[in-house]
């Protein structure tokens, strides 16, 4: 296909989700891109033991850059991003951030800059607190701010902070990658959960999961992500399986009879930012709980594609009432709505728009 722009995007990791939730994001809209005509270039920090624990290798629909985790190993990759025709910067990346911001919001000069934010209640709330915060001065720099959710309340106060433009661009599936598979005796149980142990989640986690297993010691729970192995609150019936590479995700979401989505609270409150986990879920016909947020029925509809708890005595109360047909048929009702509704492909349609120069700078 005749490439329709350059892009070079500045990211955590598109090759490892460890201590990464944004990988399969990434990799489901750069595909999708690279699908639809654009060649990407995606520049990630050699951080945080990532490309020690790579979940694919380099893939065909984008080239992947690791620079050193230093100044001048940044330096030399933003010198490298140069030759693109349109420059992301994803918040997040871990280390440098402040220069990356600060550099990617400069290039201008008939490049189209995007600031693309993947943790955008986080940030705002970065930025409320404190007035003096740098990067209240650079979006105003940046062509457009893309946001991993949020809807229009995440899209108002980046218009008050000075964006010119913000769209969500949410999460979504890719069917050749998220689909049912067969179930793994190792995350067989009643209910699983997937996430990685941080200090905005736990306590939500600890609600939503770790109280109803209290309540049903009868019942199995598994819990996959890194961190939790050095919690000495983990009921007795909590399974901890660690970190589970992606190529493990459909196996992991088809073996318990339920899998439960927890929101960081940040995410929680602003709502309108469904996880990667959910369109896994449900691209797997998983029969999904999550805690209950603003927006969910935009993408899932309550009670007969997904069930939705208020808590962890609502969450022991559904697994309890919930059958293996009642489960099934929520699962296979999920996947028909994300397949209809909610691909990536769906997503890079949207892109393609954004992405026009002439929209974008049309709009100054």
């Amino acid at each position: 296909m005749h490439s329709q722009a350059n892009i070079a995007m500045f990211g955590s990791s598109l090759v490892s989700a460890y201590w990464n939730g944004a990988a399969t994001y990434y990799r489901g809209v750069i595909r999708a891109l690279h699908d639809s005509g654009y060649d990407v270039v995606f520049y990630e920090p050699d951080a945080y033991d990532r490309q020690k624990h790579r979940d694919i290798p380099d893939p065909e629909w984008a080239r992947v850059v690791v620079y050193q985790a230093a100044a001048d190993g940044v330096e030399r990759a933003l010198e490298q991003a140069q030759s693109a025709d349109i420059v992301i910067k994803a918040s997040g990346v871990g280390v440098f951030d402040e220069l990356l911001d600060r550099e990617v919001a400069r290039m201008g000069g008939g490049r189209m800059t995007i600031f693309w934010d993947v943790d955008a209640p986080a940030t705002l709330a970065r930025m409320r607190n404190d007035p003096h915060d740098p990067f209240i001065e650079q979006i105003q720099r940046y062509d457009l701010v893309l946001t991993y959710g949020g809807g229009e309340p995440v899209v108002r106060e980046y218009l008050r902070f000075g964006a010119r433009r913000c769209t969500p661009i949410y999460n979504a599936l890719d069917p050749d990658v998220h689909f049912p598979a067969q179930a793994n005796a190792r995350y067989a149980g009643d209910l699983g959960f997937l996430g990685n142990r941080l200090p905005d989640r736990e306590a939500r986690v600890h609600e939503f999961f770790m109280k109803p297993a209290a309540k049903l010691p009868e019942r199995r729970f598994v819990l996959g992500g890194s961190g939790w192995e050095r919690d000495a609150r983990l009921p007795a019936n909590v399974s901890c399986v660690g970190h589970v590479y992606t190529r493990d995700h459909n196996a992991f979401n088809c073996s318990p009879r339920a899998v439960i989505n927890i929101n960081r609270d940040s995410m929680a409150e602003a709502g309108y930012s469904p996880p990667t986990r959910v369109f896994e879920a449900a691209g797997a016909a998983a029969c999904l709980i999550c805690d209950a947020w603003p927006g969910v029925e935009d993408f899932l509809e309550p009670g007969s594609e997904v069930l939705c708890a208020a808590g962890g005595d609502h969450v022991a109360e559904l697994l309890t009432e919930l059958s293996d047909d009642a489960a099934r048929r929520i699962g296979e009702a999920a996947r028909r709505r994300v397949l209809a509704q909610h691909t990536y492909a769906h997503r890079a349609r949207e892109l393609r728009a954004l992405l026009d120069p002439s929209v974008v700078h049309g709009s100054r």
